[in-house]
């Protein structure tokens, strides 16, 4: 199993962005919109070489839907990009009506998620949204890990025919995926491991493998998975390692409510059960912070997970 490591730390937003800008020059059916945040999205390239397919909406997100959901009719594939609480809370009824339920194949493309916003505080750190687009009937639900799976998925979305939430951050984190194959719908196994399985997404991959080394040290063996889409969510990898561990620790900056933990143990319960610990936010908002004290106030880093996998190994 190949050991993962890094060389350079880089946002996922530019992963995104530099993804956008790929897909300019080689689709020209893809358009981009965004809602006055087009630095912050790293959506600069793609406005410069193609400034007749990029609409500055301004700050009007509910308005950037509706003309993003029109632009499939004649044929074109939308990215709107705004930060992720204005890209689902603000604008859900939206994404619900114009997008979700005609089918449109819209990508919703979403910077700046989970607590990792840092110092904007609890009104910017939206730790909900993959609940909300998840019930969407139809919606692609992807959560990146690092600069160079965002990069692949961006790319990837514009093949996926229907609307995807496609959700990455603004710190810098370190760049490790980069030869893995981007499928969605398809997880990744990261380490092998005998003892219990980590099921983390976005952030929190990173922080699994640090605690998969640490854990290593204690003489536990633990398999980490990268479940880079949450919904449709790879069920059966995600059930072949279980069977073998017994266990589980799923991993996510998110509440704790409706976010990949919940969506595991549903497919737990329905075939498999067995112990599960949630590492995520413990139903409340954020604040003001930088990204690595928040991690650590909230318990979204490797020492959390390194606990809750001996809580949880104790209860097979």
């Amino acid at each position: 199993m190949k050991k993962y490591t890094y060389t350079e730390k880089k946002d996922t937003r530019s992963g995104f962005g530099d993804g956008l800008t790929e897909l300019g020059k080689s689709n020209p059916d893809v358009v981009a919109l965004c809602a006055d945040l087009t630095g912050s999205l790293k959506m600069n390239e793609f406005a410069d070489n193609h400034p007749e397919r990029f609409y500055q909406v301004g700050i009007a997100e509910a308005n950037m839907m509706g003309i993003a959901a029109g632009l499939t009719i004649g044929g074109k594939i939308p990215f709107t990009g705004t930060f992720a609480n204005f890209s689902t809370g603000r604008v859900y009824d939206q994404i619900r009506q114009s997008i979700a339920y005609s089918d449109k194949n819209v990508k919703i493309c979403a910077s700046h998620a989970g607590l990792t916003l840092g110092e904007d505080g609890a009104t910017h750190q939206i730790l909900e949204d993959i609940g909300l687009m998840k019930m969407l009937p139809g919606m692609t639900v992807i959560n990146t890990c690092d600069y160079s799976q965002t990069k692949a998925a961006t790319k990837a979305i514009a093949d996926h025919n229907g609307p995807v939430y496609l959700r990455f951050g603004r710190p810098k984190v370190p760049v490790f995926m980069t030869d893995e194959p981007f499928e969605i719908g398809k997880a990744i196994q990261l380490t092998e491991g005998k003892d219990v399985t980590i099921v983390a997404t976005g952030h929190l991959v990173w922080e699994s493998l640090q605690a998969a080394e640490k854990l290593a040290e204690k003489g536990i063996s633990a398999e980490v998975i990268n479940i880079h889409t949450i919904k449709p969510l790879d069920e059966e990898a995600i059930l072949k390692s279980v069977a073998k561990t017994g266990c589980v620790v799923t991993a996510e900056e998110h509440n704790k409510y409706g976010g990949l933990g919940e969506s595991v143990a549903r497919s737990l319960v329905s075939n498999n059960p067995v112990p599960q610990e949630f590492i995520a936010v413990n139903d409340s908002f954020g604040e003001s912070g930088t990204p690595a004290e928040l991690m650590e106030k909230y318990g979204l880093n490797d020492t959390s997970i390194v606990a809750a996998v001996e809580k949880v190994i104790k209860r097979k």
